[in-house]
């Protein structure tokens, strides 16, 4: 039989990550979308709390169900989604080390991604290029191996934490020939020279979230900031350049998966959290706002044309958690993704976030539109959830081809 009733410890967690939310992020969440600042004194809360750091993925790591991390992860964006990628932005750059590092390089690097309570750090994970957005196998940005040292040059967009992070995860290219499988990722030390930050991007949404491109013009790292390795690399490149894998190549090079799209499927059902924490707050307000306005004689929560739009919001958020939670349980407890399942969870709350968004402005009518009211924010924060970690249309393209398909 399968249980769908949380625990008392996730219920818990639930609760303390409500609390934060409306303690200390939904007061200044208006403050951090106008000024575009980065919220540190959120974040040095969070850390303070132990909602931000090494000991809260420690717990998430402990959590057998997998459940606990996307309960917290819901509640917080449902306080501010922006914020909220501010507080977990460096979980990404947390599973690329992970996903690719030695012991020796996790151990060492992993604690300074986030620094301490007193100090907090963010990281950052740099795979986007200007001509290298879905398609990481035309990523330009090179790494070439010089006497004890790699140098790497090239240009990232859209990197979160982009040239505010203590640590930068780089992806470059090591042989250009070999697609995604002549790449590797590199740890940049803070305060390396030849990195630095380029454009911040103005956003529609999730404008608390820095987001911004990351120059490297010969950025020198040591060998051993090569994650996983060099013999692990001398390893991959030459089985990549063997005959036999350049024939597999040519005939299934689709189905195989680059570090960094491994990275982002791992990943894909938290984001799908985080989308479905907008629509529940997008959701919640307008259902109490058509509880109080009355029009006819009656609240128009008892009109059939309100009641029954409330009844798909509610239906569409509760259908994208239960996917975001199956899949979260699969890959905490390694069961593969045969149909794609963290793709259909990220591309359905995505979407649903969008959605209900939309819906929620129009049962708030002409009070929806205006910013003294949070729906036209909750509707520019969710659209990027359709966009990220992959678009919507990359989201189909996976799931087709993991269920027959012949896209």
């Amino acid at each position: 039989m399968i249980g769908f009733e949380l625990a008392e410890d996730q219920v818990a967690a639930q609760k303390w990550a409500r609390e934060f939310a409306e303690k200390e992020v939904r007061p200044v969440a208006p403050h951090y979308d106008e000024t575009e600042d980065f919220p540190w004194p959120v974040v040095a809360k969070a850390a303070e709390v132990g909602l931000y750091g090494m000991d809260f993925y420690r717990m998430i790591g402990e959590d057998d169900s997998g459940i606990l991390q996307p309960l917290i992860v819901e509640e917080l964006c449902w306080g501010c989604a922006g914020i909220s990628l501010a507080i977990f932005g460096s979980g990404l750059p947390l599973v690329a080390l992970l996903a690719s590092g030695t012991p020796d390089q996790v151990a060492t690097w992993s604690p300074r991604l986030f620094g301490t309570p007193d100090d907090p750090k963010v990281a950052a994970f740099a795979v986007t290029e200007p001509g290298a957005g879905s398609d990481v196998s035309s990523l330009r940005t090179r790494a070439a191996r010089d006497g004890d040292d790699w140098v790497l040059n090239g240009q990232k967009v859209f990197i979160t934490n982009g040239g505010i992070a203590d640590v930068h995860v780089v992806v470059a290219t090591v042989d250009p020939t070999l697609g995604h499988r002549g790449q590797a990722s590199f740890v940049v030390p803070p305060g390396t020279p030849g990195l630095r930050q380029g454009k911040k991007e103005r956003k529609l949404g999730i404008r608390a979230s820095h987001t911004a491109e990351v120059l490297l013009e010969d950025c020198r790292v040591p060998a051993d900031c090569l994650l996983g390795g060099e013999d692990r690399l001398n390893a991959k490149l030459a089985a990549a350049r063997s005959p036999e894998a350049g024939g597999a190549r040519n005939k299934d090079q689709r189905r195989t998966l680059s570090g960094a799209l491994k990275t982002f499927e791992a990943t894909r059902p938290i984001v799908g959290a985080q989308a479905v924490g907008i629509a529940r707050a997008a959701f919640e307000f307008a259902r109490d706002y058509a509880r109080e306005r009355a029009q006819f004689g009656k609240p128009i929560a008892s009109q059939q044309a309100i009641a029954f739009k409330l009844a798909d919001m509610a239906t569409e958020i509760d259908a994208a958690r239960l996917l975001v939670w199956r899949a979260s349980w699969m890959a905490r407890n390694g069961v593969p993704f045969t149909h794609a399942e963290g793709s259909m969870s990220k591309l359905k709350a995505g979407e649903v976030a969008v959605r209900v968004t939309d819906e929620a402005i129009q049962v708030l009518g002409g009070y929806g539109y205006i910013r003294d009211f949070p729906g036209e924010k909750w509707h520019r924060d969710s659209k990027i959830y359709s966009l990220f970690e992959g678009t919507s249309e990359i989201q189909r393209l996976v799931i087709s081809r993991a269920n027959g398909g012949m896209a």
